[in-house]
């Protein structure tokens, strides 16, 4: 019996909550009797049963008895302590389910080795370490945020054959196709923010929703330093919650929140703190060049999405390069080219096996 092809179908269930369960992670859970799934669950959205729950309850009356001989394969660590909901290494043990085999060991301070420990004063089998890279891959933005008490920062950018985002004089210039354009707004609905600067924000007036994709709406953020922005742009509409980087003010008007940093100093670092302390898990860039640049130029990303379209511009705003990176993946998408880039130093690794989801 090949134990991986249950720890992938519990990575596969996870990730039907993507987009809706941050702040908590994605978790999937696979209940096993002599090679026979009897049950199957996941995490649906934040504050709702956790997976290992849903998948107890899922379990047919006439199996009920096999459960305390049954193995639960789970993406991460059972929870150890009371949130929203009750811990579930406490549920498995008093199920009396025999083993437990775990991909990850989950990082949250308040579980972190504590799940397991309960699990196995619990005289319950524990087994650690199936398929762990594609665990850290699929939750790497919850991984990210409790090791490095930041958001994961995607940074995503179109352009044309000749490497140009935008012609000379910013008029709205569409680059890739309808196909890429609903990918990018699948992309949103699984981030937990989506940031733009002021020139983009000026120029092209992006509504910064997921219009042409179902899923929640991220919250939206731009950098407007002197708030020279008109209140009339889409951004300050009641589609999504926004915030307002600006040195000025700080306050709440209806749906738009402004927050105030101070931009003589390091701006990005003091802003990522203000993220993290909002519980925010992910951030994905959409410009413009100057502040993907910025980004670029810090080091201060983890992964790059590029898209390159088949249209031409002679000239026009120069699209970044993406440096101290490694080409991971890429594919056509219709007529356009998608490549995904990491981070050299991300510490999360691109499963090279199968085509996973992002």
């Amino acid at each position: 019996m090949d134990e991986a092809l249950f720890m992938q179908r519990a990575l596969e269930l996870a990730h039907k909550g993507s987009g809706y369960t941050a702040p908590n992670p994605m978790v999937g859970a696979v209940l096993v009797h002599n090679g026979r799934i009897i049950g199957e669950g996941w995490h649906h959205h934040y504050g709702a049963d956790h997976a290992e729950v849903n998948c107890l309850r899922n379990v047919v009356e006439a199996d009920r008895a096999l459960i305390a001989e049954s193995t639960m394969f789970v993406n991460l660590e059972p929870c150890a302590h009371y949130g929203i909901t009750p811990p579930c290494s406490v549920r498995l043990v008093q199920e009396k389910i025999r083993r437990v085999v775990i991909a990850n060991c989950d990082p949250y301070e308040k579980v972190s080795g504590k799940g397991i420990e309960i699990l196995k004063q619990g005289n319950i089998i524990v087994e650690t370490g199936l398929l762990p890279e594609a665990g850290l891959w699929l939750n790497r933005r919850f991984f990210c945020f409790h090791r490095a008490q930041r958001p994961y920062i995607i940074l995503k950018w179109a352009k044309t054959r000749e490497g140009f985002m935008a012609p000379e004089d910013r008029h709205r210039f569409r680059i890739t196709g309808e196909a890429a354009i609903q990918l990018s707004h699948k992309w949103r609905t699984e981030e937990s923010a989506i940031m733009v600067g002021t020139t983009t924000a000026r120029f092209d007036n992006p509504q910064l929703t997921a219009r042409k994709w179902p899923g929640k709406q991220p919250l939206r953020i731009v950098i407007d330093r002197t708030l020279k922005l008109p209140e009339e742009m889409h951004l300050f509409d009641d589609a999504a919650a926004t915030w307002v980087v600006n040195e000025k003010i700080e306050g709440l008007k209806g749906n738009v929140h402004y927050v105030k940093l101070d931009f003589t100093d390091d701006l990005l670092p003091a802003l990522l703190k203000k993220m993290a302390e909002a519980r925010l898990l992910s951030v994905i860039i959409e410009g413009g060049a100057n502040l993907l640049n910025q980004f670029l130029e810090r080091d201060l990303w983890d992964e790059a999405r590029v898209l390159t379209g088949s249209v031409s511009l002679a000239e026009g705003v120069a699209a970044p390069l993406p440096r101290n990176a490694n080409l991971v993946y890429s594919s056509d998408i219709g007529s356009d080219r998608f490549e995904l880039f990491t981070h050299l130093q991300n510490p999360f690794t691109y499963p090279k096996s199968g085509t996973p989801e992002l």
